[in-house]
């Protein structure tokens, strides 16, 4: 089986953290849990149908995709490496990256469920205090669940990381931190949940780094030795 390519992997690091900063930003325009009746009925009631329903069916879905592709790149690149990751990271490593994405995917689905029973639907526009109540919802299953799932990840492959030789020490250190951060932060908002497609766009930037190294490595073995300088001979007076 031919292991996936460090750059590849960067690529699906950087697809994802595109798409998931446009989810976030997105989301960001939809009521918040401390948002009025009034706003609640408003958005709801078709003012944020369009967003909505875009950002459920396209970016969060498509990013969580892009997301499961990164994570297994990593992993077969680690795998393809001579040292073996503990056995302990390597199977949580798994696990919390389908955790984080069937998370995101749930808490999704309740945030945007008002709007699809609307648009899809053809129902009535849900009472604030339910729609409220799925946002509620939707904010715990996303920022306080997934995101735990997310910081797993990060914890773990900075782990495999560091033990194949792969990230240096300084950003090892600055990874650590802010897998940190997705594991102990507790808030609703969307831009905390930006820390995860900066770690990854730091992920991406060492899986770059060891690619031009692969690259370059069977280019300097096939290069020929330089030619010892032969000494020319004095000639006697």
């Amino acid at each position: 089986m031919t292991a996936a390519t460090p750059r590849f992997t960067a690529i699906m690091g950087i697809v994802f953290a595109a798409l998931f900063v446009a989810a976030m930003l997105t989301v960001n325009n939809v009521p918040h849990l401390g948002a009025s009746d009034t706003d609640y009925g408003a958005f709801y009631g078709g003012a944020g149908d369009t967003v909505v329903t875009a950002v459920a069916i396209y970016l969060v879905p498509l990013a969580g995709i892009a997301f499961l592709w990164f994570a297994v790149a990593l992993r077969s690149v680690l795998d393809a490496r001579e040292t073996s990751p503990s056995a302990i990271a390597h199977g949580l490593n798994l696990l919390s990256a389908a955790l984080f994405v069937t998370l995101l995917f749930a808490g999704t689905a309740a945030v945007a469920t008002p709007v699809l029973l609307t648009t899809i639907g053809g129902g009535a526009p849900l009472d604030p205090d339910i729609a409220r109540g799925l946002s509620a919802l939707g904010y715990g299953l996303v920022f306080l669940f997934s995101v735990r799932g997310a910081g797993m990840f990060a914890l773990t492959t900075t782990g495999m990381l560091r033990a194949a030789g792969v990230m240096p020490r300084g950003a090892a250190i600055v990874s650590y931190l802010l897998a940190a951060w997705l594991l102990l932060t507790a808030t609703d908002h969307p831009a905390s949940l930006l820390v995860l497609p900066a770690w990854v766009l730091l992920v991406a930037v060492v899986l770059l780094r060891l690619d031009r190294r692969q690259r370059r490595a069977p280019a300097e073995q096939a290069a020929p030795p330089a030619p010892t300088p032969v000494p020319t001979p004095r000639s006697e007076p």
